[in-house]
This record gives C-alpha cells, structure tokens and sequence, in this order.
C-alpha cells in the first residue's frame, strides 16, 4: 500500500481477480472454471462458469488489474506463483481480453528470472521449480529451459528425509524433477533422476492435523501436487495412486481455508495431461 488510497476493497484495487483468500487464489480458481467448462461444455455448471468468466474477465477490469499491477511498489507482487498461475489462464482462455495483463507478467516473470540468482527451493508459494514449470507448459522459451538446467542440473542426493515442512503444499524435490522432465531428454532424464532421487519410496502421503487452519491445509495440497509429479515423472504409479487417493479424499469444501484451492489442484491432476 502506497497510501491511504489503496485502502480499498479488492473488488475495486483487482476488479477481475478478488472474492477469494487471495489474488492467485482467485486466478486459478478462473482457471479451474475454464478448464472444466472447456473439457465439458455440456455439463450443468459449464454455463455458469462461461458466464462467471465474460462478466470477470473485461476489458475494463483488466485495464484495472494491469494499473495495480503496474503501480509503485509491487515489483514482486504474487511472484512467482501467481504469476505463473496467471500465464496457465491466459493459455487455457486464449483471450485478447487478458492479453495485455498476460504481456505484462510474462515480461515480469522473465525479467526476473534472468536475475534470479540462485532458486527458491520452499514447500510453498515461493518455489521456484514449481512456477517454471507452470510457465514452461504455457509460455516455453529458450530462456526458461536454460535457467532450468542452470539451477538443477548438477544436482545430486535431494535431501527428501527433510521433507515436508510442517506447512507445505509442494514437494521441493518432487517439484524440482517435474521441472527437469520437461526440459531433458528422456534417457538424459532417467539419467538425472537415479542421480537425484535414488529413493524416491521415502515420500509417502502425509495428513494434515488440521483442514481448517488456513497453513496446515497445506499438506492435503501436498498429497495432490505429489500425485500429479510422480504420475508425470513415470515409473511411480502405486505411489502416485496412494498420493491421489489421500488428496482427493481432502477435497471435501467443508473448510473454506483449504476448499477456496484445493478444486484447483484436484482439477489440475485429474485433467493434465
């Protein structure tokens, strides 16, 4: 906040993407009605969705979010998760609508990117491997491949007895190799893996002491993000399968603090290919 006035409502200061715990939340959670209301066009929701979409995402409020997004003071603002969050919307929508807001980030992202000297390696929000390779699957450029391989590929022995932190939604490790995947070759990649995660069984789902505090409804999140790395690394699939099981039995809506995101991740399991 620059002043007192940014002491406005959200639905004012970010009028496309707000009414949710926070602004990432709310662009994924767009995401999520865009990916299902496109997969099923016909279910009963498909309607309200595309009509949650064209009354969110306009011209007008797009303008607006590319004001705040722009101002004084928020060169990190949702970096890098919801940045990469909002470049996997703008790939699902194909929008001219949000293409500016889309330039915009995708312009921040890189800029960062090439300064970033060493990755964030965190269980949560800050992860830099997670957001890569969000942004890879939406935006691939040479730049994001070579700032891969420049912070991963001389790695060895992840340190996974450390996992998880008590308030994590993605796995460190996990995270780093579903990066790698996507920019190795597949023999190069089985090559790095065996290198980097001899033991990859050590990771077995976790339960979270409690769904309704907004952190420790993290680690259901972290069941369902494992899930979806092991399945796409390959080879793990009893372990993926227990990992998803966990997960989706999480997704319940009974708590608004993990039900405003959880969707998001349960959707991008079952529907990524």
């Amino acid at each position: 906040m620059q002043s007192d006035a940014d002491a406005l409502p959200p639905r004012v200061l970010t009028p496309a993407f707000y009414g949710c715990y926070d602004w990432h939340s709310a662009v994924h959670g767009h995401w999520l009605l865009a990916r299902l209301s496109r997969m099923f066009p016909d279910a009963d929701f498909a309607v309200e969705a595309r009509a949650a979409l064209a009354r969110n995402i306009t011209g007008e409020n797009i303008a607006a979010e590319l004001r705040y997004f722009n101002d004084e003071g928020r060169a990190a603002f949702e970096r890098p998760y919801g940045l990469a969050w909002l470049l996997i919307l703008a790939s699902e929508l194909q929008s001219e609508v949000l293409r500016p807001l889309e330039t915009a980030v995708l312009n921040r992202f890189s800029a960062w990117l090439k300064k970033l000297p060493y990755p964030v390696r965190s269980g949560e929000h800050s992860n830099t491997a997670f957001a890569l390779g969000l942004v890879l699957d939406s935006h691939r450029c040479d730049l994001f491949e070579r700032r891969a391989r420049e912070f991963y590929l001389k790695d060895r022995n992840a340190p996974i007895a450390y996992e998880p932190s008590g308030e994590d939604f993605l796995s460190p490790s996990l995270a780093e190799a579903d990066v790698m995947r996507r920019v190795l070759p597949r023999n190069e990649f089985a090559g790095w893996f065996s290198r980097f995660l001899p033991d990859v069984s050590r990771l077995q789902p976790v339960v979270s002491p409690d769904p309704s505090d907004p952190k420790f409804s993290h680690l259901d999140g972290l069941n369902l993000s494992r899930a979806w790395m092991l399945r796409r690394i390959g080879g793990h699939e009893g372990l993926a399968d227990l990992h998803a099981k966990a997960g989706l039995a999480a997704v319940t809506g009974e708590h608004y603090e993990g039900a405003h995101w959880l969707a998001t991740f349960a959707v991008y399991l079952l529907t990524s290919r």
